[in-house]
């Protein structure tokens, strides 16, 4: 199973009033395993970029001239996600931004349905409880200490470690269920294993046994070995 653990950072927060996206970030996943194989790219957003937005991103206007229009390489970005389950923090906001981007060049929708949203999932799992990015990565244990900016690939990186774990853990495919998993019609019993009947021999030697008890006599009465 593909997918793609992806963010975007933008100029603002509505496409439909002239806010861009100007970076997007994206981790490919098989089979909840994360490939190395990955997807980034900054956009030149064809305007000014808002103190407020680059407060939280650091992508200034001089940065950002000579990089790509979003027209040179949204296909490219299609190609890449193809119909793989997109996985992203608050999907709401990056299908609303790419799929306004794609529109204008006259390019496929992203179908909401092929999102997969970890805010929702998040909070559903834990309610009431703090649900960002940075949150979820203090309660899962997880390093974030290079997050001082926002950044679309480096978010995607902490996002599919996040993700991972909102699911059942890291590498949860690997299946180390200590039950045997039952077929529908399968009428026999749990096997579940059983004492040895002869326990297995020691592998100490007596010569390595009158050695040891040698050195416990050596020590005195209180040597811990005396008390177990």
């Amino acid at each position: 199973m593909r997918e793609i653990v992806l963010d975007t950072e933008t100029t603002g927060f509505d496409p439909q009033s002239g806010d861009r996206i100007v970076e997007i970030g994206a981790v490919e996943l098989i089979g909840h395993v994360a490939t190395g194989n990955t997807y980034h790219q900054y956009i030149n957003p064809e305007r000014s970029m808002p103190a407020e937005a680059f407060e939280v991103h650091g992508l200034g206007d001089e940065f950002l001239r000579d990089k790509p229009k979003f027209a040179q390489i949204g296909q490219e970005f299609l190609d890449f996600i193809g119909d793989s389950k997109l996985v992203i923090h608050n999907a709401a906001f990056d299908i609303k931004f790419l799929n306004a981007e794609l529109k204008w060049m006259g390019l496929p929708q992203i179908p909401w349905e092929q999102a997969l949203d970890t805010l929702a999932i998040a909070r559903k799992r834990f309610p009431g409880s703090p649900a960002s990015l940075d949150a979820l990565c203090r309660r899962f244990g997880i390093d974030n200490a290079s997050r001082t900016l926002h950044g679309a690939l480096l978010d995607s990186e902490i996002l599919a470690e996040v993700y991972l774990e909102l699911i059942g853990g890291r590498q949860p495919d690997f299946g180390l269920s200590t039950k045997p998993e039952r077929k529908e019609g399968d009428t026999t019993p749990d096997w579940t294993p059983k004492p040895r009947p002869t326990p297995l021999p020691s592998r100490i030697t007596p010569q390595e046994t009158a050695a040891h008890t040698e050195f416990v006599d050596k020590l005195g009465d209180s040597a811990v070995w005396k008390t177990l």
